[in-house]
């Protein structure tokens, strides 16, 4: 059934007067996220539930608020929760290449490394002072003492048994050595032993053994005396400092007694401490070798005793909840950091830096999926902390390189982090479909609409939303028929009558843009026609492409008809989206016909031209053609088809019935009128169906026919499923009010045929024809006649086939 489309079917006007306030300044300010009650049901569960496995992937196109709706949410979960533990590394004193974890309430970490600082001060400043106190000095002097009149009563007690046996004890470089002496005291010298007789010389070498073994015996009692003096000493020193400084560690302990972590580490720290006693005492300077080459001071290093705070928490007031725009790996784990000394690389515990996650432990990350895809080792090393409930700090390049190297392996800490991707439908689906992890790891699935119903209730979302707007960011107000025009724009986006569009960033950025024009008014309120004048001026930005169109097709560059009838020549309708910028153009669709048995050949797909769904609707237009006209004889015919000077790849079924009007046009030999464009696809039994971009499309070709003149005869043919869809300009409607331009609705493909030929298309009779003058009639005819030409071709040849 044919439908001429009337003023109130072209446009979803919203009347100012039903929205009950002036300006926006009389609305209260909006705290909720509109038109996403599925979404955010599914926020709530994922947010909810604390099982492992039930992480958040935030799906639906760009501008619909995801990331904004998350974080407002987030914000306010947050500050309800605890506040996640304070984490810090330590030297681990057993394995130094392991840094310890040490789990503190919040907040403590740093007092933690303060004490620990102040303690070392204290010590350093207070060891030194009991090495030098008398007390100390009066101690050590006795042990050493002791030590040396027992060292030198052993030695008289053997130098006087020499002595006895005429020996002599000596000091020489080599040390003491025993030798026979004189009656008088003197040395027997070498000519003079020679000279002694073999019984006196074999006595002197008897007696001499048996001192030298006593001279040995009294040396190793020497030496393990000093041993135990050394021993005596290292006692006397700790028992010294922790008589004055142990109870200082022992005060931390008893800060700490409820970590026991805490408890273990200052007990290595005290034993560390007392081992490395020298560290603390005064260094003495060592007198350079060469006068005027002064060696730098070497200072012993307590960076062993350092705390690195590695996770913070004292500032926060809830969970933390953290948004990360770079997931690169060490942004997301961590890093080792290193200095340059000497030419090499070194590094320490205290160089360890907390990476996201660290920082969001015990509360949420939020990151982007396509972010984190881009970044190599960061999604699998994120799947394998979820997994192992833990988070590492590792050298990820390792394995790439050649020669291995020694680098610290700190401690994991516990994994306790909700994560939130956000991210593109196309995105999700693929993850969910080819990681079998992902699936166990983010099964929550929150799905943002783009869209949403239009009723008054949304409408004063709407108004409720363009009045947070202007406060946020100190915009004018907007008065209720700016505010009606924001939500027919909103309807322009949706593609849809009874929808607003759910895209708050377009609808944010014209809010913005209409304040501006308002200002170079000067107006104190946003009008309907600043908003006019928004819309008017982006569309002017962006519109570039589609101007030098139509100025190809005014100077007839692109050719395209809007007068006249043309046999199998149609006007069908496309959209061009340019990403930022999406127009509506007529294209010119030509059909040839003629005897053979070839069929429908489409020649944009032998150029490889055409995509798989237009390659479908060919097939379906050929399905309907023998459908209808092929019951009880086959369709023998030869045709083409292409869409003329589009050298671009064509794709989509909009044009199914354009191409159908076109053929049966070259069939028949019965012109189509050029002032007419066509959009619908269309099923095997002729049911035109709706197509997307009417809007564009329309006003497209209405364009056309404004730059070469509009005729009252010009106007285009849709599908009648997609009036609901109709938002079109103020000035289309004008002219087709005006009776300048028309807009008819079809529901099968036979509506259009009276269109566009002026010709009935035929009901089919009981015998299986159509009445004689009707448009069918006209196709069957011209189908036997095609078919009788090809027999009358086939007969010839085969008479010279048997004369042969």
């Amino acid at each position: 059934m044919i439908r001429r489309i009337t003023k109130d079917e072209l446009y979803h006007c919203c009347d100012p007067s039903t929205l009950p306030f002036k300006t926006t300044k009389e609305l209260s300010i909006l705290k909720e996220t509109i038109g996403q009650e599925r979404a955010l049901r599914a926020l709530d569960f994922g947010l909810g539930i604390e099982s492992k496995g039930f992480n958040i992937y935030i799906l639906g196109e760009s501008g619909t608020g995801k990331m904004t709706t998350i974080k407002t949410i987030l914000e306010k979960k947050a500050k309800e929760e605890p506040v996640p533990s304070d984490w810090c590394y330590v030297y681990n004193f057993k394995n130094p290449d392991e840094p310890q974890a040490l789990e503190l309430p919040p907040g403590t970490g740093v007092v933690f490394q303060k004490d620990m600082q102040e303690l070392i001060n204290t010590l350093r400043q207070e060891i030194p002072k009991i090495f030098e106190s008398k007390e100390y000095e009066r101690q050590r002097t006795k042990i050493i003492e002791e030590f040396q009149e027992k060292q030198k009563r052993h030695f008289a007690e053997l130098e006087k048994e020499a002595r006895e046996k005429d020996f002599a004890l000596r000091k020489t470089a080599t040390g003491l050595v025993i030798g026979p002496v004189k009656k008088t005291g003197e040395t027997l010298s070498e000519e003079e032993y020679e000279r002694l007789e073999p019984e006196v010389k074999k006595r002197i070498e008897e007696i001499g053994k048996q001192l030298q073994e006593r001279l040995d015996d009294v040396i190793r009692i020497a030496r393990e005396e000093e041993k135990k003096v050394k021993e005596r000493l290292g006692e006397l020193e700790r028992e010294a400092v922790l008589s004055s400084v142990g109870h200082r560690i022992e005060e931390l302990k008893v800060k700490y007694r409820d970590h026991k972590k805490v408890i273990e580490y200052l007990e290595d720290v005290k034993e560390d401490i007392l081992d490395h006693l020298e560290d603390f005492k005064q260094q003495e300077e060592s007198s350079p070798v060469l006068p005027f080459l002064k060696p730098p001071k070497t200072e012993p290093s307590f960076t062993r005793y350092a705390v690195n705070v590695f996770v913070n928490n004292r500032d926060l007031k809830g969970a933390p909840v953290v948004v990360e725009s770079n997931p690169t790996y060490y942004n997301l784990f961590g890093r080792i950091e290193h200095k340059l000394q000497y030419g090499m690389a070194m590094t320490d515990f205290t160089m360890i830096k907390a990476g996201s996650l660290q920082r969001a432990n015990g509360g949420y990350l939020v990151t982007d999926a396509l972010e984190l895809l881009r970044n190599i080792f960061s999604y699998d090393s994120l799947k394998r902390a979820i997994k192992d409930r833990e988070i590492k700090i590792d050298d990820v390049w390792e394995q790439y390189r050649l020669i291995s190297t020694v680098t610290l392996r700190p401690q994991a800490i516990p994994f306790n982090v909700k994560i939130i991707l956000v991210g593109n439908p196309v995105l999700y689906y693929l993850l969910y479909n080819l990681d079998e992890e992902y699936r166990e790891l983010f099964k929550v699935k929150a799905d943002f609409e783009n869209r949403m119903d239009r009723n008054e209730e949304n409408i004063m979302k709407y108004a409720g939303f363009i009045h947070t707007k202007c406060v946020e960011m100190g915009l004018k107000p907007f008065d209720r028929d700016a505010v009606a025009r924001v939500v027919e724009y909103g309807s322009r986006l949706a593609e849809h009558q009874h929808k607003l569009s759910a895209k708050f960033s377009e609808i944010s950025d014209l809010i913005k843009e209409a304040d501006y024009w308002a200002g170079m008014n000067n107006n104190d309120v946003v009008t309907v026609k600043d908003v006019e004048r928004a819309i008017e001026e982006k569309r002017h930005r962006v519109n570039k492409v589609e101007q030098k169109i139509l100025e190809s097709i005014k100077d007839g560059t692109i050719l395209v008809d809007t007068e006249g009838a043309v046999v199998g020549q149609v006007n069908g309708l496309s959209v061009i989206d340019l990403g930022d910028y999406s127009f509506g153009m007529p294209s010119r669709i030509t059909a040839k016909t003629y005897a053979g048995k070839a069929g429908i050949v489409n020649i944009e797909r032998e150029a490889k031209l055409s995509g798989k769904i237009h390659e479908k609707a060919v097939f379906i237009l050929t399905a309907y053609l023998g459908g209808k006209y092929a019951i009880k004889k086959p369709l023998t015919l030869s045709a083409s088809l292409t869409f003329e000077q589009q050298y671009g790849y064509i794709e989509g079924d909009s044009a199914t019935c354009a191409e159908v009007y076109a053929l049966l046009s070259s069939i028949t030999g019965v012109p189509l009128k050029q002032s007419i464009a066509i959009t619908g696809s269309m099923n095997q039994h002729g049911d035109v169906q709706p197509i997307g971009g009417v809007n564009e499309k329309i006003e497209g070709f209405y364009k056309v026919c404004k730059i070469k003149g509009l005729t009252g005869e010009q106007g285009v043919i849709i599908p009648s499923r997609n009036l609901i869809h109709l938002m079109l300009s103020r000035e289309v409607i004008e002219d087709v009010v005006n009776g300048r331009f028309h807009i008819y609705a079809i529901d099968n493909i036979e509506d259009g045929i009276e269109i566009l030929t002026g010709m009935p298309p035929g009901e089919l009779q009981p015998d299986g024809t159509y009445p004689e003058g009707t448009f069918n009639h006209l196709v069957l005819k011209k189908l036997d006649e095609l078919s009788e030409a090809l027999k009358e071709k086939k007969e010839p040849e085969g008479e010279g086939n048997k004369k042969g």
